[in-house]
């Protein structure tokens, strides 16, 4: 895998790249020409409103008087002065930006570009710096994502290989209990394939829904009872609480993950003994379902991005996707997600799924 730039060789801007110093060249050829055209303008104007202004007071006798071309010598320095300043204060760091912004096409998105000049070309700056850092922070998780899955690939793989070479050696028997970890194994693949492809289809607005009146109550119970027994092999108590007997126009088996993703996800973070509750409420604008844990708790700074994908916090096992495909398949019903936690209480995670809007046919 290849690492990522160094700071050490991108600082505020390469002056070694053909590339960028080339466009960097021709930014200037094109706004030096600009500028030139704009100075000759500007003191054609000048000139013209000094002979104009001239002629009505009569304050020289004639137009070759040598206070006019001591004057209009001291409109073109003053013209020069000017061009030469502005370009140095919005050329310079407009060009600064151009060819930063080679570096980062290229792949290096640790550049960044000095901000300064006017305000606006600053804010320019400040922006750019902006975008580079996000781009470098979501290359880094892309990165650790890639690292992830390939270790969670590898492990089941490694699993199936041992067995199988031993039951092809003959040293294990080819019974159900050798057999079992096989098949075992082999969902957790499917598993694990499933939720990258489900998150593919969900960010690239392709994930095509399955629609049919469904009672959430229901659905909340059974997945559930799917978990129970996980959770007692783990010692934590699941509860649930349903309140919401209504049926809603939802893709079952899309919220079944999503629950089957929330509390999965609180069982890895609950120790022994401690409690999960699953509660489902029903409103004028449809259902809200919360899992509420009392685990550890999830930091202050990672709590505002535990759903961004890519994103894992310090302490996070696995691939992390869980969270990330629960809120794209909440937002393709159109609901809403949420998380609030403190550390050493626990966490709750509360999602909303809304009643389908009826159209005038339908409303009669």
């Amino acid at each position: 895998m290849t690492a990522p730039p160094s700071r050490k060789h991108s600082s505020m801007w390469s002056r070694n790249d053909p590339a960028a110093r080339a466009m960097r060249q021709r930014f200037f050829w094109r706004i030096g020409a600009f500028f030139v055209f704009l100075f000759f303008f500007v003191s054609a104007a000048c000139a013209l409103a000094f002979w104009i202004v001239s002629g009505l007071l009569d304050h020289f006798d004639s137009p070759r008087d040598p206070r006019g071309l001591i004057v209009a010598f001291v409109l073109i320095v003053v013209g020069l002065g000017v061009v030469f300043r502005v370009i140095g204060r919005v050329a310079m760091p407009v060009g600064d930006v151009v060819q930063a912004a080679a570096r980062v096409a290229e792949g290096d998105y640790a550049t960044r570009v000095r901000e300064r000049g006017p305000r606006e070309v600053r804010a320019v700056a400040r922006a750019f710096n902006s975008m580079a850092e996000r781009l470098q922070e979501n290359d880094e998780q892309r990165r650790r994502l890639l690292a992830d899955i390939a270790h969670d690939l590898r492990t089941p793989l490694t699993v199936i290989q041992g067995n199988l070479e031993g039951l092809l050696d003959d040293v294990y028997p080819r019974d159900d209990a050798h057999l079992q970890p096989i098949l075992d194994e082999t969902r957790v693949l499917a598993r694990l394939i499933d939720d990258v492809r489900t998150l593919a289809l969900a960010e690239s607005g392709a994930l095509e829904l399955r629609k049919e009146p469904t009672d959430v109550a229901t659905l909340t119970r059974e997945t559930v009872a799917s978990l129970r027994a996980q959770a007692d092999a783990a010692g934590v108590a699941l509860n649930v609480e349903t309140n919401c007997d209504v049926a809603l126009e939802i893709d079952p088996a899309r919220i079944r993950q999503v629950l089957e993703n929330l509390i999965a996800n609180a069982l890895r973070y609950t120790p022994r003994d401690g409690t999960i509750r699953v509660a489902c409420v029903a409103e004028n604008s449809g259902v809200t379902i919360s899992i509420r844990d009392t685990g550890a708790g999830i930091a202050p700074d990672d709590l505002p991005r535990i759903f961004d994908r890519l994103y894992k916090s310090r302490d996070s096992g696995g691939a992390g996707l869980g969270l990330a495909i629960a809120k794209n398949l909440v937002a393709a019903h159109g609901g809403e997600i949420s998380a609030q936690s403190e550390l050493g209480v626990g966490t709750t995670i509360r999602f909303s799924l809304p009643r389908e809007k009826l159209d005038a046919d339908e409303r009669g």
